[in-house]
């Protein structure tokens, strides 16, 4: 029986497992598994359980909810995990041998994040606090009734609003505390008008390790400093305080080492993130990756995993470290030890999305995925290589549907550099016939295309389209020249990079109708689009998301614009002329490819302005173009929006190709 095509619905039938967590003594693990509620319109997430023996799996957790971060305690007899069953995220327990879990806070914001002490009896975690509050104040209810009420909101730094969280709430503070697993009695550690964000405590229970920015005004603060507290002699003392943004701290077993991610900033935002060592004995720190030239970290664009969060860093008992890698449009676990040895510890032509490894090092449980393939946990025997399959949830999905192969391909971008993408065929593909190519353009633009299942690239190919999609220069997982080429450049080497590749993809694939081009891209890849359309008339359709169409007015309505602009352009609103260059909505003029618009209207990031003035200056002019705008919904609603608004908007890009191609 010939399998069915990719269709939009099938977002609800995919599972996207992540999160995988080893017990200390390796013979157990837990995961999160996601799926879409589509009568409730949202997304469910429930703890699983594996045990790695006999290979059985529990659900754990039911109901109307979403959990995450699970974590085993030291002694493997419980996990704690975060949960938004009373609507916040707060902190729940339960015990290993299974049963009902436990709520442990109650906090008017939740809980940000947590880690276990190695005593077992408390927890630490950061948590939002009002200024003179304590974390289990409650708002009284009379207050909250007269909150119904609209109030002014009283703005005096640039860094008060974000992507996902509106206006940032002005006095609350993220701070540290304990709760005890018996009583739930809570302590705060930090206080004060600054962000603590908990790293790690140490194996001994001695030492946190958190982060904290100490500056008054941080609306040009980038940079994230480490410390070491003593809980018993309330001292604190530096891990690292260069500029940059440091993280994912992970003490070594015997607690004489600390490792940690980090760049410093020397190329902003394009910096790659490197694995350093810190001895604390000896009051040194090394850069453990320092000859990789390619970055420590997942930089993948995709649509399908939920919530997909890996450590930075894990240690094995015998001091060697795993990471992930992104290279060459892979994500690879990678191994290190500490006398230099560094090389991959899982095959290409995969994108490792979450990871945990035993404590001797023996074995890892990855999260997997490849461009035909959602994503599985997978046992990895770290000698052997060898790998074993431990869930199968996209099975039955896999069976009945017919997901496309990738090719790799390989053009000649600008200064004769090598461009890096895939290339799928139409579903359904048959010799001699000819089909339309979609471009699609990834964001970022410091992110990357990659070996893993993308559900959209996939669907255009079911409804007859062949995609092309590429790494153009910005785009990580090449070196640090390559990801950083692309600022103070937009729309120069990547406009070539990306116009080359169609070029070459074209003339080597006599199946692709050379007169039947689209193209479609969101944020960066909106950008791009928008750029295209105004230099190029070589496509015949293009679909423009949650894109930038002026730089002008972006430095003043982004919530990153004051900084992002002239990190990426090289100018501010003291150099009009250069933001006006590199604006899309400066050649509208030139537009003569039908455009469709689209973008949400809680967009913080690429606010929704920058489509309407690319919509009305088009339509003045007479151009062919819509827009569509989607309500309740950021500059993620690709990813994680809501999923009727999820399934319109690929409906909307698919049909306007479908119409014009």
């Amino acid at each position: 029986m010939a399998k069915k095509a990719v269709e939009i619905n099938d977002l609800t039938k995919l599972v996207s497992v992540t999160e995988p967590r080893i017990s200390p003594d390796g013979k157990r693990a837990v995961f999160v598994h996601t799926q879409i509620d589509e009568e409730e319109n949202t997304y469910r997430a429930h703890l699983y359980h594996l045990d790695l023996e006999t290979g059985k799996q529990t659900q754990w957790t039911h109901g109307k909810e979403r959990v995450g971060s699970p974590r085993w305690s030291a002694d493997g007899t419980a996990v704690a995990f975060l949960s938004d069953r009373d609507e916040k995220n707060q902190l729940f327990v339960m015990s290993s041998t299974g049963g009902e879990a436990r709520s442990l806070t109650d906090f008017e914001k939740g809980v940000n994040g947590f880690e276990w002490a190695p005593c077992g009896t408390k927890i630490w975690f950061n948590a939002l606090t009002k200024e003179g509050k304590t974390f289990t104040d409650k708002e009284e209810k009379e207050e909250k009734e007269e909150k119904k009420q609209p109030e002014p909101y009283h703005v005096d730094k640039m860094k008060y609003k974000m992507d996902g969280m509106g206006l940032l709430p002005k006095e609350f503070h993220r701070h540290i505390g304990s709760v005890d697993i018996d009583s739930k009695s809570v302590e705060q550690l930090t206080e004060g008008s600054h962000h603590y964000s908990l790293e790690t405590v140490s194996h001994d229970g001695e030492k946190l390790i958190y982060g904290v920015t100490r500056e008054e005004n941080l609306d040009f603060v980038f940079r994230q400093p480490l410390y070491i507290y003593d809980i018993e002699t309330e001292q604190e003392s530096v891990l690292i305080a260069e500029e940059g943004y440091f993280g994912g701290a992970a003490f070594s077993f015997d607690d004489s080492k600390v490792a940690f991610a980090g760049s410093m900033r020397q190329y902003e935002n394009a910096t790659h993130t490197e694995i350093y060592v810190a001895d604390l004995d000896e009051q040194t720190r090394i850069c453990l990756t320092e000859g990789l030239d390619v970055p420590v970290g997942d930089y993948v664009v995709a649509d399908h995993q939920q919530g997909a969060a890996a450590p930075d860093v894990v240690w094995t008992k015998d001091d060697h470290l795993y990471f992930q890698v992104s290279t060459m449009g892979d994500v690879r676990l990678y191994f290190a030890s500490l006398d230099g040895m560094i090389f991959p510890a899982s095959p290409d032509m995969e994108h490792v999305y979450g990871y945990d490894i035993s404590q001797d090092g023996e074995f890892a449980i990855a999260a997997i995925s490849n461009p035909v393939n959602p994503g599985e946990l997978y046992r990895l025997t770290i000698a052997t290589g060898e790998r074993q399959a431990l869930t199968s949830f996209n099975q039955e999905f896999l069976e009945h549907t017919e997901l496309v192969e990738a090719q790799p391909i390989i053009a000649k971008g600008s200064k004769e550099w090598a461009v890096h993408g895939w290339l799928i065929k139409p579903y359904g593909f048959q010799e001699g016939q000819k089909y339309p190519l979609v471009v699609n353009i990834h964001g970022g633009p410091h992110a990357m295309y990659a070996n893993t299942f993308v559900h959209e690239i996939q669907l255009l190919a079911a409804r007859g389209f062949g995609v092309l999609y590429v790494n153009p220069r910005g785009s990580h997982g090449y070196s640090q020249e390559f990801v950083d080429a692309v600022r103070g450049d937009y729309g120069g080497g990547d406009y070539e990079d990306i116009m080359n590749s169609v070029t070459e993809t074209v003339e080597s694939n006599g199946w692709i109708d050379a007169n039947r081009l689209g193209v479609t891209g969101g944020s960066y890849g909106g950008f791009m689009t928008n750029w295209i359309v105004g230099h190029s008339d070589r496509f015949k359709a293009a679909v423009t998301q949650r894109s930038i169409s002026n730089w002008v007015s972006f430095f003043g309505v982004s919530d990153i614009g004051y900084y992002f602009s002239d990190w990426q352009i090289g100018a501010d609103m003291t150099d009009v002329d250069k933001l006006w260059q590199h604006s899309p909505l400066k050649y509208a003029k030139n537009v003569q490819t039908p455009l469709l618009i689209l973008h949400s209207e809680n967009d913080y990031r690429c606010p929704i302005e920058q489509s309407e003035q690319l919509y009305v200056t088009l339509k003045s002019m007479g151009k062919e173009t819509e827009f569509v705008r989607f309500p309740e919904a950021d500059h993620n609603l690709s990813r994680t929006g809501k999923p009727n608004l999820r399934f319109a908007r690929l409906e909307q890009i698919t049909d306007w190709m479908e119409k014009y191609l």
